[in-house]
C-alpha cells in the first residue's frame, strides 16, 4: 500500500493505483472524458489534470501511478487554469448545439464546461465539419460533436469484441468511424450511447422524442434474456420511450443487450387490449364477464385429466404459480413451461441453474461451452466471459456448431455430444487444461436439452463438471444457461407436469378438451387438436392468439409488478412503469378471476398474499435481490436415460432480433433483422 496525501488528506491506496483513483478514494471529484472505469486508459482528453508536488507541470491523473509519499493538489490555481484551457480547446470545434441535442440534460461536456470551464473562448476561426457516420439502425451519430475521447473505440474493441471502430486521419482531420461504412455487428451497440460523454452517439429510436426531465423513471428487470439485467424504464404518459441499464456489479455491471434496450416500441404494436370470444368461427370483441362466462360454460364439468396449461418464456413467477394453482384446483396434472421441449430435471434446483453465478465467471480458469451460442443467448454474460479471457486467466473450449464467433478465442472440440465423452475419458487434449484448473466451469445451453438425448446430455455435462473437480464445497461449476427471463421462475414455481401429467408435446398431441396458453407463443398452434377449447392469455396478438377460442388480454413486463428469476437463480422484482392498454389486466388477477368463475378456491386475493404462498411453496422466492450461492455438497447427478446421440448441436436462436413476441412486434427490431441478416456495406449514411 502507498500513502498519498490529497489536498491535505492522507490515504492509503494499493500500489499501482492511479492518481485519479487515489483522488476518488479521498472523495475528491476529478473531471474526465476519456477515462472510464471498465475501459483501458487512453489519457487523451487531459481534463483530469492535477498538480503533483515537485512535478514541473500538471499531470494527467488517469494515467499517472501513485508513489509512496506523493502529495496531490486537485484545486490549486495551476489546476483550475489548466482545466479551463483544456476545456477551451475541447470546445474549439464543438458546435455548441445544446438546445437541439438529445444528450442535453445528461451531457458530461455540458456539466463539466459549466463547472470547470472559463467564461468564453478565444477561437474565432471556422469550426471543422465532420460527416456523420452510419453505425446501424440503433445508434445515431452527429460527429461534429465528437471530442475524440475514444471511449467508443475502446468499448467496441475490448468489451464488445468487434474492432470495427477506429480513428482515421491526424490532427484536425482525425475522425472516429468504421473503416468501411456499415452497421456495427454487435448485440451490445446501445452501450456506446451510454459511454459517450457528449452527444456524438445518441439513440436513433429516441431521437427528438423527449427530454430527460419530462420522463418518469422506474427501476425494473429486463426479461428478454435470462441474465436478469437491471434496467430503468423511462416513460412519458402512456408510452415507454427509453430503456437504460442500471449498475449491478454481480449481474450486468453497467451493460445491456440491444434487444432488451431497443424493442420497447413493440409494447405499443399488435397489443391485445380487450377480451375476444370466438363465435361462429370468428373472433369478436367481448366484455370480461362474457369471456369468463364462456370459459365457465366450456370448462365446467370437464375432467381434470382433459385440461392442460402451457406457460410462456416471459411470464412472471406470480402468474405461473397462480395458473398452476388453478389447474391443480381443477384436478389437472398437465402443466408445463418448457415450450422448447428441454429435458430439465427439477428434482434439485442446481440441476437447472447457472450455479457459478455471473460474477463467478471472474474466478473461472477453464470453461467448456456445450451447445450454446452465448453471443445471441446472453450477450452480457458473453461480454463477461470475454473480459475474463482478455485477462489471460481463462481457457475456453466449445462443443457445438463450428465457426461460431463468440468474440474470444475458443478451442473447438466437436459438434456433437461425443466430444463430451472424449473429455470425460481424457482422450481430448483439453482435458489436461480442465485437470489443471482450480475453478473449472461448464456452461450447458438449454437448447442442448431440447433433443431426444436431452436427459443423457444433462447427465453427461454434470459428470464432466464432477470429473474435473468442478463440484466442491466452495465451488459449483455446473451451469445451465436459459434464454428468457420467465423460464427459471416458472420452474421454481413448479409449473411442470404433476404425477401422470403430460409435457408440452404430450398436451399438443393428446387432443385435450381444454388448453390454457399463458403467453405461450413459441409452440406450433397447428398441432393443437381442432376440438380443443383454447384460452390464450397474453399481451400480444402473436402466433398462438389466432388459434384461441377466448383471448384474455394480459400485461407485458413493464406494466405489472412481477417476480423474475434469472438464469443464476437471482430473484428480482420488476416494477409497474405504466398501466397496460385498454382493458388488459395483470395476469395473476385474470387467473384469480377465472378461478372464481370456475369455482376454484385460489387461496389469495392480493399480490402480497400470492407472494406469501409462493415463499411457502419455495423459500427461494423469499430471497429478493439475491441468490442462494455456494458450492456443491451433493455431487450426485441428474438421472440419465438413453444414450448420447450423434447429431450436432444447433443454435436455438436463429434470429436474435425477433426471438420473442415483443421483439416481433417492434419495427426497430424488424429493421435490425433486415440489416444484420443481410449484411452489406452501406455507401451513404442515413
Amino acid at each position: 500500500m502507498a500513502k498519498v496525501t490529497v489536498d491535505g488528506i492522507e490515504i492509503e491506496v494499493p500500489n499501482g493505483a492511479t492518481v485519479l483513483q487515489a483522488c476518488e478514494a479521498a472523495a475528491k471529484e476529478i473531471p474526465r472524458f476519456c477515462y472510464h472505469e471498465r475501459l483501458s486508459v487512453a489519457g487523451n482528453c487531459r481534463m483530469c489534470l492535477v498538480e503533483v508536488e515537485r512535478a514541473p507541470k500538471p499531470v494527467a491523473s488517469c494515467a499517472y501511478p501513485v508513489a509512496d509519499g506523493m502529495k496531490v493538489f486537485t484545486d490549486s490555481a495551476m489546476v483550475r487554469n489548466a482545466r479551463r484551457n483544456v476545456m477551451e480547446f475541447l470546445l474549439i470545434n464543438h458546435p455548441l448545439d445544446c438546445p437541439i441535442c438529445d444528450q442535453g440534460g445528461e451531457c458530461d461536456l455540458q456539466d463539466q464546461a459549466t463547472a470547470y470551464g472559463g467564461q468564453g473562448g478565444r477561437y474565432v476561426e471556422e469550426k471543422r465539419a465532420v460527416k456523420d457516420k452510419y453505425l446501424g439502425p440503433l445508434v445515431k451519430t452527429i460527429m461534429n460533436r465528437c471530442i475524440q475521447c475514444t471511449r467508443c473505440v475502446r468499448f467496441a474493441t475490448e468489451v464488445a469484441g468487434v474492432p470495427e471502430l477506429g480513428a482515421t486521419g491526424r490532427g484536425e482531420d482525425m475522425q472516429i468511424g468504421t473503416y468501411v461504412e456499415k452497421a456495427l455487428t454487435t448485440e451490445l451497440s446501445g452501450n456506446l450511447i451510454d459511454i459517450c460523454p457528449v452527444g456524438a452517439l445518441t439513440s436513433r429510436p429516441y431521437a427528438y422524442v423527449a427530454r430527460p426531465w419530462e420522463l418518469k423513471k422506474t427501476d425494473s428487470i429486463d426479461v428478454l434474456d435470462a441474465t436478469g439485467t437491471n434496467i430503468r424504464i423511462d416513460t412519458r404518459g402512456p408510452e415507454v420511450v427509453r430503456i437504460l441499464p442500471r449498475v449491478n456489479e454481480d449481474v450486468n455491471e453497467e451493460w445491456m443487450a440491444d434487444r432488451g434496450r431497443f424493442s420497447f416500441d413493440g409494447l405499443k404494436r399488435k397489443r391485445l387490449d380487450r377480451p375476444w370470444i370466438r363465435k361462429d368461427g370468428k373472433l369478436r370483441q367481448a366484455s370480461w364477464e362474457e369471456a369468463f362466462a364462456a370459459i365457465s360454460a366450456r370448462m365446467a364439468g370437464v375432467a381434470g385429466d382433459k385440461v392442460g396449461a402451457i406457460a410462456g418464456d416471459l411470464v412472471d413467477a406470480e402468474s405461473a404459480f397462480a395458473l398452476k394453482t388453478l389447474l391443480r384446483g381443477l384436478n389437472s396434472p398437465h402443466t408445463d413451461c418448457r415450450q422448447d421441449g428441454a429435458v430439465i430435471d427439477a428434482s434439485r434446483r442446481d440441476f437447472y441453474l447457472f450455479n457459478s453465478g455471473i460474477a463467478g465467471i471472474d474466478e473461472a480458469d477453464a470453461l467448456v461451452i456445450i451447445g450454446s451460442d452465448l453471443r445471441k443467448e446472453a450477450p452480457v454474460i458473453n461480454a463477461r466471459i470475454r473480459k475474463r479471457w482478455m485477462s489471460g486467466a481463462l481457457r475456453v473450449a466449445c462443443i457445438g456448431p463450428e465457426g461460431l464467433d463468440l468474440t474470444y478465442r475458443t478451442e473447438h472440440l466437436g459438434e456433437g455430444a461425443a466430444a463430451i465423452s472424449s473429455l470425460i475419458d481424457g482422450s481430448h487434449s483439453f482435458a489436461e487444461e480442465l485437470r489443471k484448473a482450480k475453478r473449472p466451469m461448464v456452461i450447458l445451453g438449454r437448447s442442448a436439452l431440447a433433443r431426444r438425448d436431452g436427459a443423457a446430455v444433462l447427465a453427461a455435462a454434470w459428470e464432466l463438471t464432477r470429473t474435473f473437480g468442478g463440484l466442491s464445497a466452495d465451488w459449483h461449476g455446473f451451469n445451465l444457461l436459459h434464454h428468457f427471463g420467465g423460464q427459471v421462475g416458472a420452474l421454481d414455481a413448479g409449473f411442470l407436469p404433476g404425477e401422470g401429467g403430460l409435457d408440452v408435446a404430450g398436451m399438443l398431441d393428446a387432443g385435450l378438451d381444454a388448453l390454457w396458453l399463458l403467453g405461450a407463443d413459441e409452440i406450433d398452434p397447428a398441432r393443437i387438436s381442432a376440438g380443443t377449447f383454447v384460452v390464450y392469455q397474453g399481451h400480444h396478438g402473436d402466433r398462438a392468439a389466432a388459434r384461441a377460442d377466448v383471448i384474455l388480454p394480459g400485461a407485458a413486463y413493464p406494466e405489472k409488478e412481477g417476480t423474475y428469476v434469472s438464469t443464476e437463480g437471482r430473484v428480482q422484482h420488476g416494477r409497474l412503469a405504466l398501466h397496460p392498454p385498454g382493458e388488459a389486466r395483470e395476469d395473476w388477477r385474470i387467473i384469480r378471476a377465472a378461478g372464481a368463475a370456475l369455482d376454484v378456491s385460489m387461496g389469495f386475493d392480493t399480490l402480497d398474499a400470492l407472494r406469501t404462498r409462493m415463499v411457502e411453496a419455495n423459500p427461494a422466492f423469499g430471497l429478493v435481490d439475491g441468490r442462494i450461492a455456494g458450492g456443491c455438497n451433493d455431487t450426485t447427478g441428474p438421472a440419465a436415460s438413453g444414450q448420447l446421440g450423434s447429431e450436432a448441436f444447433s443454435s436455438p436462436i436463429q434470429d436474435y432480433w425477433l426471438a420473442d413476441s415483443i421483439s416481433r412486434a417492434s419495427e426497430t427490431m424488424a429493421q435490425c433483422s433486415q440489416v444484420y441478416n443481410n449484411p452489406a456495406p452501406r455507401l451513404a449514411a442515413e
